[in-house]
């Protein structure tokens, strides 16, 4: 297989404070990641990196924003702090990775896998969360607000201290999720696997849930929740 041009670019400063090149370039056998370092205030965007296999890649403080992730493989990678603001990542594997603190702002995730991922400190203002596997994953001290998360798996997850707002709400949470220090308001119902089966929790009883683990939110009525209670 002949050796193509490079597909994507991404720039990102080095504590060196030089400016890092990123070329995603596809050799014989997957795609990889090569950095260039030289001086430079160029800001590119719109990074195309659909269906790549990144994993393992550290993207870390790269600008990312409005890039096409689509079906990539980014499973282990490291993106912490990068910015991904209205990235499309729909379908994309980060199961593993870490992007603490990443922004991720109106981003794209449907479809997406987060099992296990770390997102501690990450800013998911009204992302798109629909049919996302984020089992195992970490979202303390996650900005949530106005993102809609539906038909997300967050079994074992751990939402403490995140900070909701208005968000659709249609998850699977299970014993194991932690949820202390949760805060703000949410549209319901949720799934809660238990011992006893899988069972629909909403309105009040959904607030006393996350009450008695030492969370701390309000459950409106309307979207989800319409006609319920």
């Amino acid at each position: 297989m002949s050796r193509r041009e490079p597909v994507g670019e991404a720039r990102r400063w080095h504590p060196n404070g030089t400016l890092a090149s990123l070329r995603i370039t596809t050799g014989d056998h997957r795609p990889h990641a090569t950095f260039e370092w030289h001086e430079s205030g160029e800001r590119i965007r719109g990074h195309d990196a659909v269906g790549l296999d990144l994993s393992g890649v550290d993207l870390s403080g790269v600008n990312l924003s409005e890039s096409w992730f689509t079906d990539a493989r980014l499973m282990g990678g490291k993106l912490i702090g990068s910015d991904l603001y209205r990235s499309d990542a729909q379908g994309a594997d980060f199961s593993g990775a870490d992007l603490s603190y990443a922004s991720l702002v109106r981003a794209n995730l449907d479809d997406a896998v987060l099992r296990g991922a770390v997102l501690d400190g990450a800013d998911l203002v009204k992302a798109s969360l629909c049919e996302v596997d984020a089992s195992g994953a970490s979202l303390r001290g996650a900005r949530l607000m106005g993102a809609s998360l539906l038909n997300v798996d967050l079994r074992g997850a751990d939402l403490s201290y995140a900070v909701l707002r208005e968000n659709s709400f249609k998850v699977t949470l299970d014993r194991a999720t932690r949820v202390e220090g949760l805060s703000g308001t949410v549209f319901g119902p949720v799934r809660v696997i238990g011992p006893e089966g899988v069972r629909e929790v909403g309105g009040a009883e959904l607030e006393e849930w996350v009450e008695m683990r030492g969370g701390d939110i309000r459950v409106r009525r309307g979207r989800w929740d319409a006609g319920k209670g």
